[in-house]
C-alpha cells in the first residue's frame, strides 16, 4: 500500500468515541480499585486511536475523539439508554449524571454533529467513519474477524459503500477476515444510529469500523492501517 496521503473526494468526518481510558480527577473515588477494568476492553478501545490517527493523517481529515472511559460515561450511547452508565455511576444522583453529561459526554457529541452538519451544508453529504475495536473473545465466544464495517442495512447508499469498502479491503489484504455488522448490528443505538435520525440516507452514510485487537496488537498493524485507508481513500474518490 503506498502510504502517501490520499485525499477522499467525498467528504469526510472521523471520530473514535472510546480513545481513551481516563477518568477526571473529581470522579476517581468511584474507580478507586478499577484499574484492572479500566485498562481492559470494558474501559476502552485499545488501539483504536493509533489507527484512527492514521486514517486521519493518510485521508487529510481531522479526527474528533474523547479520552474519557465509557465506564464514566458511553460516548457512544444516546443520553437516554441506560446503558449510558456503567456499574460505577449508574446510582448517581441525576443532578451528578446531568453533569457529567455536560463536561464529558455532550462536547464529543456535539462537535461531532456539527462536523456532519457542515459537511453537510458545504458539500450536499458526508461520510461518517467511527473508529473502534473489539476484543477477541467476549464470555468464552472466540470472534472470528479481524475487520469489521458496521452499517445500517435499510439505508441502500450506506450498503453500497460498505460492500465497496469490504471488497476493495479484501483485495489489496486476502489474509484479512472482513465481515459485515459482526459482532455487532449496525443499527443499533450508538452515534451513527442517532445522526442518521437526524439526516436522510441520500445526505449522510454512517459507518462503525471495528477491527479486532489482536490484530492491533501484532507488530504488523500499521499495514492493516495503511490498507484500510487506501481502500476507504478510493471508495470515497469512486475508484472502486
Amino acid at each position: 500500500m503506498n502510504p502517501r496521503r490520499a485525499v477522499p473526494s467525498a467528504p469526510l468526518v472521523l471520530t473514535c468515541e472510546h480513545a481513551g481510558n481516563r477518568i477526571p480527577r473529581e470522579y476517581a473515588n468511584l474507580f478507586a480499585g478499577a484499574g484492572e477494568v479500566l485498562a481492559s476492553h470494558r474501559g476502552w478501545d485499545p488501539g483504536a486511536l493509533p489507527l484512527a490517527r492514521l486514517l486521519a493523517r493518510r485521508l487529510g481529515r481531522p479526527l474528533l475523539s474523547t479520552p474519557w472511559s465509557r465506564l464514566l460515561v458511553e460516548a457512544n450511547r444516546s443520553a437516554h439508554r441506560p446503558k449510558v452508565w456503567s456499574r460505577f455511576t449508574a446510582d448517581l444522583a441525576e443532578a451528578e449524571r446531568e453533569r457529567i453529561l455536560d463536561r464529558y459526554w455532550r462536547p464529543h457529541r456535539e462537535a461531532v454533529e456539527t462536523a456532519v452538519r457542515e459537511a453537510i451544508a458545504r458539500e450536499g453529504a458526508v461520510v461518517h467513519v467511527a473508529v473502534h475495536s473489539f476484543t477477541p473473545e467476549l464470555d468464552g465466544q472466540v470472534r472470528n474477524a479481524d475487520v469489521a464495517i458496521l452499517y445500517d442495512s435499510r439505508r441502500r447508499p450506506e450498503a453500497v459503500l460498505a460492500r465497496r469498502w469490504g471488497a476493495g479491503l479484501r483485495a489489496a489484504r486476502p489474509d484479512l477476515r472482513v465481515r459485515y455488522n459482526y459482532p455487532y448490528r449496525g443499527d443499533t443505538d450508538g452515534l451513527p444510529t442517532a445522526l442518521r435520525k437526524e439526516h436522510p440516507a441520500s445526505r449522510y452514510r454512517g459507518f462503525e469500523l471495528e477491527v479486532n485487537q489482536a490484530l492491533l496488537a501484532r507488530a504488523d498493524s500499521r499495514a492493516a492501517g495503511e490498507a484500510l485507508a487506501a481502500t476507504l481513500g478510493e471508495v470515497l474518490a469512486g475508484r472502486r
